[in-house]
């Protein structure tokens, strides 16, 4: 065998190689991330703190949290909502007076069957959980929307939702001043 024809092989080989390692590397990137298991310490410390803490906390970033700040965060809902009252639904619906609204409520917009059996209205601590990852709250919407990762985020979307409405409703007040700030 001369040694053209073995690098010939040679090359095939590690080709294959390098075709097989990046689809691996390709395939990865899709995958969701692995959760590292909590350690016994961090989880008992996690079990001691109740569900209602973490509502307090959210409600004092909520209170603190800025219209200004969700109104530019909130542009990317415009893709696919309405702000503005009587614009209608568009590929979502309208989110003008979305703050203590029933789910799956606005006319002129056919909801999933998920979402319609959801119920509840849209408070503070739903549209919280919503905005962290929509397809994970309710399985089977048709929402494709990723979330919103940071709690500030979400408290300032939700401050600037509530402006959109003839009456709003009330952020929480901030524990001990006895005010919204």
């Amino acid at each position: 065998m001369d040694s053209f024809r073995i690098n010939k092989i040679l090359g095939l080989v590690l080709g294959i190689a390098l075709f097989l390692q990046t689809i691996h590397l390709v395939d990865a990137m899709f995958l969701p991330a692995k959760v590292a298991k909590p350690s016994s310490e961090a989880a008992a410390v996690k079990e001691e703190q109740p569900p209602a803490a973490d509502a307090q906390a959210f409600d004092s970033l909520l209170a603190s949290g800025s219209a200004e700040r969700g109104a530019q965060v909130a542009k990317q809902c415009q893709i696919c909502h309405n702000v503005e009252e009587g614009k209608g639904p568009k590929i979502g619906p309208d989110l003008y007076g979305v703050v203590d609204r029933p789910v799956a409520s606005e006319p002129g917009f056919n909801y999933t069957a998920a979402l319609k059996a959801k119920g509840g209205k849209w408070t503070f601590a739903a549209l919280n959980k919503w905005l962290i990852d929509p397809r994970a709250d309710v399985r089977g919407t048709s929402m494709t929307f990723a979330g919103l990762p940071r709690e500030k985020q979400r408290a300032d979307v939700i401050a600037y939702l509530v402006t959109l409405s003839k009456n709003p409703v009330p952020l929480p007040k901030v524990a001990g001043t006895g005010q919204a700030q």
